[in-house]
């Protein structure tokens, strides 16, 4: 009989994984192990800010906010995500300034890099959708300007659609068309 392999560290928390100071690195929790992220290409900066200024901008006074990656998701006791963009909703109150991550956002996007793209498609979009509060999810294919769109139609119900050719992406939890010209915007 062999004896459990045991690792050489033990799992990080969400807890204690918030409470770390990574200084100018951004970083996600995956599933206990911290992971580093390196930095983003222009283009991906630039399609994500314009994701983030539109939600932004039309949000107000909503009482739905759009945030960067650099507030994160908790999707369980072991893993922080950080999304590009992320809504959540009823954050507005002073209580909340320090927070540095959230467990209910209500729409996700994430811009697919090349690095990226395997765990977005596969390990988060699973995390993102046990997630009860999650109405939708939007893939962004920066290369190919496509966009892959997840949304809630019942507790454990998904429609799940890869666009090939631009579309207007409507957010019903949001009340809100996100134009596909304004998602791929160069200026």
């Amino acid at each position: 009989m062999t004896a459990p392999i045991t690792p050489l560290y033990p799992s990080l928390t969400a807890e204690r994984f918030l409470a770390i100071d990574f200084g100018e690195e951004k970083a996600e929790l995956d599933r206990g192990v911290v992971r580093i992220i390196t930095g983003a290409t222009k283009r991906h900066v630039e399609v994500a800010g314009n994701v983030l200024t539109y939600l932004a901008t039309s949000l107000r006074g909503s009482g739905f906010a759009a945030y960067s990656s650099q507030l994160a998701t908790r999707t369980g006791d072991l893993s922080v995500r950080q999304s590009d963009v992320a809504v959540f909703h009823g954050k507005s109150d002073p209580s909340y300034d320090n927070e540095r991550a959230f467990t209910d956002p209500r729409v996700l996007f994430e811009v697919l890099s090349g690095s990226t793209a395997r765990t977005d498609l596969t390990v988060k979009l699973e995390e993102y959708r046990a997630l009860p509060s999650v109405d939708t999810i939007v893939f962004v294919d920066i290369a190919a300007e496509r966009l892959r769109v997840l949304q809630r139609n019942g507790p454990r119900a998904w429609s799940d659609v890869a666009h090939d050719v631009p579309v207007d992406v409507a957010l019903p939890a949001l009340r809100l068309t996100l134009p596909h010209a304004e998602i791929f915007a160069r200026d």
